[in-house]
């Protein structure tokens, strides 16, 4: 299990851009499985939406992203570097993430190649799917 400081030792994202809390479960190289608590004091809902707060998609994509990128870092090679976003597929909402939800975010690996990564990932609120997406992150060398 890794907490909020562990895991800023391996993502540059910092509030209110963090949207993972803790990683449960790590096979590195293999999968990984986050945890991000939603509350109403989250930042995006004062805009989306002022009466109907609802956690954006893209920001559910985001959370699996930063799980993967954990999951990339702890499988070894590339330790002192930065991953980015290359491409997201199959992007699919399935139900909306509201304040008091707990997301468990499943990221798995797809395959990997150099300094490519493809994931899958889905993110679930009490084992009903909320949102999955296929994405793929490039390694660079800038360090982070």
């Amino acid at each position: 299990m890794m907490d909020i400081k562990e895991i800023q030792k391996f993502l540059p994202h910092r509030y209110p851009f963090l949207l993972v809390d803790r990683i449960v479960r790590l096979e590195p190289g293999t999968k990984a499985v986050g945890i991000k608590n939603v509350t109403y004091n989250e930042e995006f809902f004062q805009g989306h939406f002022p009466g109907e707060p609802i956690m954006p998609g893209v920001l559910i994509i985001e959370a699996l992203a930063q799980v993967a990128g954990v999951l990339a870092f702890q499988s070894g090679k590339i330790k002192g570097r930065s991953v980015y976003f290359m491409s997201i597929e199959k992007a699919k909402f399935r139900r909306p993430v509201v304040p008091g939800d707990q997301l468990r975010l499943d990221v798995a690996v797809l395959h990997n190649r150099g300094s490519v990564w493809k994931f899958s990932g889905n993110a679930f609120v009490e084992d009903k799917i909320a949102a999955e997406a296929e994405f793929t992150a490039m390694v660079t060398e800038r360090e982070i």
